[in-house]
């Protein structure tokens, strides 16, 4: 028998939403064919299954959120037993009824006194790295906090409402007795009252709809604010004239494209820019964890992938291995399968820093939020023929923005800027070759 666990698709992704079973218990599944599919604030794509066998049981039906590396199925090996349907949690047997006693030889017995249980409860529902993060900080029992997340689940705020509480019911510090001149003492002022956001009307009519967000959208809005309120975000941006990758482009292009079936775009030679300027400064390609800097020794770049209903960022793992060749089919093969729910989990997983390019739909700069746990990101606009002064004339260069937020928090103002300029001076100087 092999369980079939909900995977972890991203570092911070604690749970998943199951969409739809693709098979039904006792039908036949081979290994690696697509068995349900998955929504969480990274991904919607299919999980293929582990083994094969026959789909002996579901333990999750469609359309429930659970945490990772949760039991959804079992699949026993060869034919199986036969299919069963999603198991109803278990009935406590009724208590029997005691047999009436002998008063004539049978005294009666006091009631044992009951105990309260001050064993703490576990916390409902997978924990996020901040939650567990601001309750070591604080010491505070996640065992006593009641969660108001999805499923029970413990947010931000319950732990903020739980601190609030907890400064409330600390008795105030006895006075030392005042001197014979002293005035009498004020009143302590009451703990200020944890911030909340203020509720907001909307006005409805017979031309509003409303329909509820689609778990995918539902978590990256979620993880969005998260990483707002992790991160203290900063955004430089720069102005690079792409002239001379304009020009490799163009004369590699169709040859490009009758090799190896794909178009030559200009993200792969910012990309290959980008990991130049990371091996310059590791601190960009690195994570905070608490008061500590991870650095990491590997580039692994995350591009960020538009879907039909939200954003996937598969990771191109050892960027700096690769060529601008290499990249541009990375780039190509990655996006064509998260568009077809192809990816595996570990594609999304491991990235150190990441590329979003608003300028394929005509944007010419933006401030995109950084992907957690890293501390930067890459926006990169179009590329537009600009008239721009050279030497005291007029000239027609290939212009790109490209715009850098970064973690403040790790990175100051000067690095970013160096950074930027790295990744400038190479696309700027472009002398590699495509092919």
């Amino acid at each position: 028998m092999t369980d079939v666990v909900m995977p972890q698709m991203g570092e911070s992704i604690v749970e998943g939403t199951l969409t739809k079973w693709l098979k039904k218990p006792g039908d036949h599944v081979d290994r690696d064919e697509p068995l349900f599919e998955i929504s969480t604030d990274k991904v919607d794509t299919e999980i293929p299954s582990p083994a094969a066998g026959t789909l002996s049981e579901v333990l999750v039906e469609e359309g429930k959120t659970v945490g990772i590396n949760t039991v959804v199925a079992r699949i026993a090996e060869g034919d199986g037993a036969g299919p069963q349907a999603v198991a109803p949690p278990p009935q406590q047997p009724a208590a029997p009824t005691p047999e009436p006693a002998a008063q004539e030889t049978i005294q009666p017995t006091p009631a044992p006194q009951q105990v309260e249980d001050t064993t703490p409860a576990e916390p409902t529902g997978p924990l996020s790295p901040l939650v567990r993060k601001m309750a070591r900080e604080n010491n505070i029992d996640l065992g006593r906090v009641k969660g108001t997340g999805a499923g029970g689940r413990i947010t931000k705020q319950d732990l903020e409402g739980r601190l609030a509480q907890q400064r409330a019911a600390q008795p105030a510090p006895a006075a030392a007795p005042p001197a014979k001149q002293a005035e009498p003492a004020a009143p302590a002022a009451p703990p200020a009252p944890a911030v909340q956001a203020p509720a907001v009307s909307i006005p409805t009519g017979p031309r509003t709809r409303i329909e509820p967000m689609s778990a995918m959208r539902a978590k990256i809005a979620e993880h969005m604010a998260l990483s707002q309120r992790t991160s203290a975000h900063v955004t430089t941006i720069h102005r690079v004239d792409m002239t001379k990758v304009a020009r490799m482009r163009e004369g590699h292009k169709a040859d490009f494209q009758a090799r190896y079936g794909v178009s030559l775009t200009y993200l792969p030679f910012v990309t290959r820019a980008a990991v130049m300027a990371l091996r310059d400064f590791p601190l960009v390609n690195a994570s905070v964890d608490g008061n500590n800097i991870v650095y990491h020794n590997d580039i692994n770049i995350g591009i960020a992938v538009a879907l039909e209903n939200g954003l996937i960022v598969p990771v191109i793992r050892g960027a700096d291995e690769k060529n601008v060749l290499g990249l541009q089919r990375s780039i190509v093969d990655l996006a064509t399968r998260a568009r077809s729910r192809q990816l595996k989990p570990e594609e999304v997983q491991g990235g150190t820093f990441s590329i979003t390019n608003f300028g394929s739909f005509g944007s010419l700069v933006g401030t995109p939020i950084i992907n957690q746990p890293q501390v930067a990101i890459l926006g990169v606009g179009t590329v537009d023929k600009t008239p721009v002064v050279i030497d005291d004339a007029i000239g027609i260069r290939s212009i790109c923005h490209l715009s850098l937020t970064f973690d403040h928090r790790l990175i100051d103002g000067a690095l970013a800027d160096q950074f930027m300029t790295r990744v400038k001076q190479a696309l700027e100087g472009w002398s590699e070759e495509v092919l």
